[in-house]
């Protein structure tokens, strides 16, 4: 290989003049732009979720299943929501969420959206209405978007999921993909924390790479080490959603009746009840009834004449 020679003096390039400096983004610019707090009232979408995790912004998630409850998350700034086929156990009373049907998810996911204006409303594919393949996939998929107004779709399910997820992001339709415990396996893996042992950490790992390359925009991490989740985070440019999944996610997610204490029994330890809507609901019935039964309700205020 020929070595250059330095360049002659005479042709030296003069120095460039220095550019004028670029005024600081400011802070109203940056929290305009945020998922929570921000200040737009269009609808976030997945562009606006990719921008979060450059800026390295952390955001919050919560299921909704119907109108009211989710008017009020919108009105608290939460920027997604999950109509969740978790809307079996604690909306519809299965046992599990693999009863949960494609017409019951478009009910529920039409009456989010009615009762949104700004979150990004994602609903989930039922068990049964995709894993036949990419076809039977996009099929039901369409509904949830076309019937249901939906922005995006999940499924579960990681290099099996593959071919699903990267023939709906062809279609055009935004998918948010589940890995870890994924609860429409229950009867095959039971609840219980996935990823433990490196077997079982390295496929986890490929799981989240294999929906990152399929063209999911978002990978919910459930009951996974905290340790691994942190890791599969680092490892992936798409965010991740954690539940029981430690802090070293992107996001968090929680079922929205356990989030406020409506859940009867035991609830999953990485729980954190933020009030007890159970006890309020149960006193205020009780104080209804009694005044009923004593003869004290209705009153003058509460009659017409």
């Amino acid at each position: 290989m020929t070595e250059l020679s330095p360049l002659p003096a005479a042709q030296e390039q003069p120095p460039q003049a220095a550019q004028p400096a670029q005024p600081a983004l400011k802070a109203s610019d940056s929290s305009s732009k945020a998922l929570y707090g921000g200040k737009s009232t269009r609808r976030i979408t997945v562009r606006d979720i990719a921008a979060a995790k450059e800026r390295g912004e952390k955001w919050p998630m919560l299921t909704a299943y119907d109108a009211m409850t989710a008017s009020a998350f919108d009105e608290a700034g939460i920027p997604v929501m999950l109509v969740g086929d978790s809307a079996g156990n604690v909306h519809l009373g299965y046992d599990s969420t693999v009863p949960v049907t494609l017409d019951e998810m478009t009910m529920l996911s039409a009456a989010v959206v009615r009762g949104t204006k700004r979150a990004l409303i994602v609903a989930d594919l039922p068990f049964g209405s995709y894993q036949e393949g990419p076809v039977q996939a996009l099929r039901s998929a369409m509904r949830l978007v076309k019937e249901a107004g939906a922005g995006a779709v999940k499924l579960e399910g990681g290099e099996r999921s593959h071919r699903q997820i990267e023939l709906l992001v062809e279609s055009g339709i935004p998918v948010m993909a589940h890995i870890g415990l994924t609860p429409q396996s229950v009867n095959a893996m039971g609840y219980r924390v996935q990823g433990r042992g490196e077997e079982a950490a390295a496929q986890l790992l490929r799981d989240a790479k294999a929906v990152q390359d399929a063209g999911a925009f978002a990978v919910v991490l459930e009951l996974v080490p905290a340790e691994l989740a942190a890791e599969v985070t680092r490892a992936l440019h798409i965010p991740t959603v954690g539940i029981g999944a430690g802090p070293g996610t992107d996001a968090q997610v929680l079922v929205w009746t356990d989030m406020l204490g409506l859940t009867s029994g035991r609830v999953p330890k990485f729980v954190k009840k933020y009030a007890g809507l159970r006890e309020v609901m149960t006193g205020a019935a009780r104080s209804f009834a009694e005044d009923v039964v004593g003869g004290t309700f209705p009153a003058e205020e509460h009659s017409v004449h």
